[in-house]
């Protein structure tokens, strides 16, 4: 064999192995980042308006020999299982919707939810929070529903256990044009304003009364499994619920969004 021969069969075995699954990731086993900076400021993901992307989107895909059906939409879609975090090991890698991965943003994967998705997560075990974007596939284990990087597994202090029974709210805006046809189409639709959600029914109650109160606004109370859900509302009109959105995003309330029935 020539020299040239041997160096271009040394070339196409580097490729074959750089190109396949052991290959892709310089880190055999995931772990926390060495010398992590501090996530605590990290603010949450901020719902807006994004067309779900053609990259990672397919009607389904299999990993592992099993095959996932993706949702054509997000709306509505409420789950309570197992979280489970992603870091430093696919860091700066590619997520299923075609951006790098960053384990310092809020972020997430989901097996079935479009991309981009985004989702509020409440730790149960401790009632806190955290709105994310979904941009990846994952996690690929049965009884987990979504992970979590490590900034969000920070923010509900999830990562020395690794995991967390977690419940799942997604976010779901409307595209301007679809809200602007809907309110031609039904001018009685109603708008609430989603606040917190929370297992202390007393502390929603108090609240909601300060609410309505500042606001001349009326409040309701929402249960679901575990959770109270407070809303203000309801509004009619669908320009006066945006503005008390964004007023109530200045005043304390990062995580409110609009609802409309």
């Amino acid at each position: 064999m020539t020299q040239l021969a041997c160096l271009i069969a040394v070339i196409m075995i580097l490729s074959a192995c750089s190109s396949s699954p052991s290959g892709r990731y310089s880190m055999s086993n995931d772990k926390a980042p060495s010398n992590a900076p501090d996530v605590s400021k990290v603010e949450d993901a901020h719902p807006k308006y994004e067309p779900y992307s053609r990259g990672g989107n397919k009607s389904n895909y299999t990993v592992l020999g099993k095959t996932y059906q993706v949702l054509d939409s997000g709306r509505g879609y409420e789950a309570t299982g197992v979280a489970s975090w992603y870091g430093a090991k696919f860091h700066g890698h590619l997520t299923s919707n075609g951006e790098t991965y960053d384990m310092y943003s809020m972020s997430a994967a989901h097996k079935s939810l479009p991309l981009p998705s985004y989702v509020k997560v409440t730790n149960l075990a401790n009632d806190k929070t955290v709105i994310v974007r979904v941009n990846d596939r994952g996690p690929f284990h049965d009884n987990r529903i979504i992970d979590l990087s490590y900034a969000a597994a920070h923010r509900l202090d999830m990562l020395k256990t690794g995991t967390a029974n977690v419940h799942l709210s997604v976010i779901y805006i409307e595209s301007p044009e679809s809200m602007a046809l809907a309110q031609l189409k039904d001018p009685k639709q109603q708008h609430y304003i989603q606040i917190v959600a929370s297992s202390d029914k007393q502390r929603i109650n108090a609240l909601a009364e300060k609410l309505k109160s500042q606001y001349s606004v009326e409040a309701r109370t929402v249960a679901q499994d575990s959770l109270y859900k407070l809303q203000l509302g309801p509004i009619g009109q669908q320009q006066l619920a945006i503005e008390l959105n964004k007023e109530l995003k200045q005043s304390g309330y990062p995580q409110s969004y609009i609802i409309t029935e």
